[in-house]
């Protein structure tokens, strides 16, 4: 027997040489290590994959939703945007530099004497004071008519609609800067002097500004 034969071997195993006896793996551990070697290959390229797609679709994962910008976009300017004309202050008279004719359409006496009255009261010139012409004469189903020339729709009147809450106002040809206040069917009497004078005071104050819309 050999010095190089390991003990127990018997002569079946005997070194020959150079060569050595080699012992082979087990198949069942080849199998496991190639099993987890697959799955970490996949699990790597499930992740990258995950990435890739990340990185083309711009998701960095967070939820942050962005604030609405306003919308600038050329367009019709709605009709509420547009703020109603309102008066220069500066070119409004005062009620002492009104002339108002009081008529009274209504089939009740002593409305025009008692209106034109309380007008005079709160400081506006009294012209011609009686029954209201044929033309309006029991036509008028508000509360009254304020008549005047185009160039008094935005001084004379306007100062006058302050007095009567809910008249309408029309303009007319006619020469002069006289006004006429023709009592309607509805009429009851003038606004409360107190609700009149606030109404007159907001006119004289600068409307304010509208907000801007920024882009």
């Amino acid at each position: 027997m050999s010095m190089l034969t390991p003990p127990g071997m018997g002569g079946q195993y005997r070194i020959k040489g150079d060569k050595y006896p080699r012992m082979r793996r087990s198949r069942r551990r080849r199998i496991v290590l190639v099993s987890v070697a697959s799955l970490a290959a996949l699990g790597l390229l499930g992740w990258g994959t995950v990435q890739l797609v990340d990185v083309f679709s711009g998701d960095d994962g967070s939820k942050t939703v962005a604030a609405k910008a306003p919308d600038c976009k050329p367009g019709k300017p709605s009709a509420s945007a547009t703020p109603p004309k309102t008066p220069d202050p500066k070119t409004l008279p005062a009620p002492a530099k009104i002339k108002v004719n009081v008529l009274n359409a209504t089939p009740r006496s002593g409305l025009a004497k008692t209106t034109a009255d309380e007008l005079k009261k709160r400081g506006f010139k009294i012209g011609e004071v009686g029954n209201a012409t044929k033309e309006y004469d029991k036509k008028v189903k508000g509360a009254g008519l304020l008549l005047g020339p185009p160039s008094a729709t935005e001084g004379a009147l306007v100062v006058l609609g302050t007095q009567l809450s809910g008249a309408e106002t029309k303009a007319v040809a006619r020469d002069g800067d006289e006004v006429d206040l023709v009592i309607g069917t509805a009429f009851k009497k003038l606004s409360p002097k107190a609700e009149a004078d606030k109404a007159l005071a907001a006119l004289t104050k600068p409307a304010p500004e509208a907000t801007k819309n920024r882009c």
